[in-house]
């Protein structure tokens, strides 16, 4: 098993450093663990550019997709249960996705539809359902755009977000493609409608309080509002596009303070994105899946959900979209992707790695093999913006021995 060398792990800051010197991010954070026990951890730069506050341990960031695994694990806890299987349809749990229809092959507007199924929740859980996002290239992302079809930002419940989603197409047939979407975001009022609670119920009784992730929740905790950092773009423009960044004069334009944020008062409770928490909260959970399920989910579910379930790589089921880590030699699990070729992926690891990450930057990836869990942390938007994550990937391993 892997060992680390510690002149080589320091690297690690001198990188961090470099980022947070040229502007890039106003300040990070690094957690690695083997085999249960820290081997690393260093944080630079400020939570606040503005305050001056500087970027510290307990520092609250925004995980944004990170929340897509929590998710998963909370549908397949209820999976475990015998309440449903996979294969059932979205419209046995939400009845306004029952007569669907997705565009047509080049459509050029949304009314160019044909009838389609009903995707299941395997479909969504794996982002091939046909559901999109409104920044993702096309006609539905276009339309999602334009009516504000957002999992984010809004005082609109679950079910009031998914009603006004279930009246728009789907991208394609389901099964089809890959695109990344609000289809966690959907599966989030499906563990509402199943189990009778709100999603942050679910999460606060079955994962958070057992593993005692105090600090994570949908909104930022009034005990720790004092330590929420501040989010940054280097955009010229709509900060939260993603792909090709077109960088402004500002490389740290402010996007969303840490005293003037969504985040700080309650809005929707979004399973795809809409998480807070500390960078030791998520260590709990990563670690949580590492090991095992730690009591709360069964480690054979844990490994189904850690294998790739596309029977191939993203990049060869045609996506057009946006997604948090490569394409190619990358497949899809449930909640997370899976690495299946490290050369294809153009960054080391071990064949097996889940990963993820979230629109602030923000990434983790769980090394089986190496019994590895490492999360960054940082707040910038797009996650597209710089390659940190596959430069973490070769810090990291280059320390190994």
């Amino acid at each position: 098993m892997a060992a680390f060398d510690a002149t080589r792990l320091s690297r690690i800051g001198d990188w961090m450093q470099s980022y947070v010197d040229a502007r890039k991010f106003a300040g990070s954070s690094v957690l690695l663990a083997h085999q249960g026990r820290e081997v690393y951890y260093h944080d630079c730069g400020l939570r606040d550019t503005q305050t001056g506050a500087p970027w510290q341990r307990d520092t609250v960031a925004r995980i944004y997709s990170m929340t897509k695994p929590v998710t998963s694990v909370a549908l397949m806890m209820l999976a475990e249960k015998g309440l449903f299987h996979l294969d059932a349809p979205l419209s046995d749990f939400i009845p306004a996705f029952a007569d669907m229809h997705c565009l047509v092959e080049g459509a050029s507007s949304i009314d160019q539809t044909e009838p389609c199924a009903t995707p299941t929740l395997h479909q969504l859980l794996t982002h091939t359902s046909g559901f999109s996002y409104g920044f993702n290239p096309g006609v539905l992302g276009a339309e999602m755009a334009a009516q504000h079809i957002e999992f984010r930002g809004t005082k609109l419940t679950l079910a009031q977000m998914t009603e006004k989603l279930a009246a728009l197409p789907l991208a394609f047939a389901p099964g089809s493609r890959w695109e990344y979407s609000v289809a966690i975001d959907v599966l989030g009022r499906v563990i509402e409608v199943i189990t009778g609670k709100t999603l942050e119920q679910v999460f606060i009784e079955e994962i958070f309080d057992p593993l005692g992730m105090n600090e994570t929740r949908f909104v930022v905790p009034t005990a720790a509002k004092d330590r929420f950092a501040a989010c940054y773009t280097p955009q010229s423009g709509d900060g939260f596009s993603v792909g090709k960044v077109n960088t402004g004069a500002d490389t740290l334009r402010p996007l969303d303070g840490s005293d003037k944020s969504p985040f700080l008062s309650d809005q929707i409770q979004s399973g795809g994105g809409g998480l807070v928490g500390t960078i030791d909260d998520y260590l709990k959970f990563t670690e949580m899946m590492r090991t095992g399920g730690a009591g709360l989910i069964g480690p054979k579910t844990l490994d189904f959900m850690m294998r790739n379930h596309l029977g191939r790589d993203i990049a060869s089921m045609g996506p057009t979209s946006f997604a948090e880590q490569p394409m190619e030699g990358m497949g899809f699990g449930l909640g997370g992707a899976v690495l299946l070729d490290p050369g294809r992926a153009r960054a080391p690891g071990s064949v097996g790695d889940f990963s993820w990450g979230g629109m602030a930057s923000t990434a983790f990836w769980i090394d089986p093999v190496q019994e590895l869990s490492c999360i960054f942390f940082t707040q910038l938007i797009p996650s597209s913006a710089y390659p940190a994550r596959p430069q973490l990937r070769a810090l990291v391993h280059g320390a190994m021995t």
